[in-house]
């Protein structure tokens, strides 16, 4: 997934959970903020971070917060890039476990959930729910970052679809690279842990990928191993 025009900047602060504060220029701007998650560990005072620029006059900020400086490399913290990254490499068959497909569609209804890619691989049809990871500590990979009672919606959703016929995976999406394993984060959301965990059980495949990140782009990694 590319993104347009690309600038640096410093942070200052993060006012609210769709604003920032940055220096780009010598000029202090708010900018949006292209996630409602707390990162807390990633946007920090004085930390170099990439904004994308808006080519939508009406908008209130010119300006969107993409990605934070961490530890050498770029962490993208952008909310809506997973889906995208995601797609794309399942029609490129770069998801190993899943290889090439014939039939890739988006943000697919089953039942009361709607899940995020539909695929379809000679007999086999499977539907993907896909999570954006951004939250590291130890070169650990983890999710949620925040209680997500949707999340843990989706992912019992896909084990009643596996009971049905479809394949079903939970594919975790780290923005970043770095990371030597993923592990649900138990201690932020329990209720989380245990329906993963659950879905496991049953036949729902769980799998997490590292990304590659620049300034510029966000595409899909090699693989992660994956402990519930």
């Amino acid at each position: 997934m590319k993104y347009g025009s690309i600038v640096h900047g410093q942070l200052q602060r993060r006012v609210n959970r769709f604003i920032a504060e940055v220096v780009v220029d010598g000029a202090l701007e708010q900018v949006h903020v292209k996630n409602t998650g707390r990162l807390k560990e990633l946007l920090l005072t004085d930390t170099e971070v990439l904004l994308e620029v808006s080519d939508r006059p009406e908008r209130k900020t010119k300006y969107s917060l993409i990605a934070a400086a961490k530890d050498g490399g770029w962490v993208n913290v952008d909310s809506q890039a997973p889906n995208p990254v995601a797609f794309e490499a399942l029609k490129a068959g770069r998801i190993a476990e899943i290889g090439l497909v014939s039939c890739v569609k988006r943000e697919v209804t089953y039942g009361d959930s709607r899940f995020d890619l539909y695929y379809e691989k000679d007999e086999e049809r499977g539907f993907i729910e896909v999570k954006g990871v951004t939250l590291q500590q130890e070169c650990i990979a983890m999710f949620p970052d925040a209680p997500t009672a949707r999340g843990t919606k989706h992912v019992l959703e896909l084990a009643k679809a596996v009971q049905e016929g479809y394949t079903g995976t939970v594919l975790f999406v780290v923005q970043m690279q770095g990371c030597r394993e993923f592990t649900p984060y138990r201690d932020m959301d329990p209720a989380f842990a245990d329906a993963l965990e659950e879905a496991s059980r049953q036949g729902v495949r769980i799998l997490a990928y590292e990304s590659v990140v620049t300034e510029q782009e966000i595409v899909l990694g090699g693989g992660l191993p994956v402990h519930l």
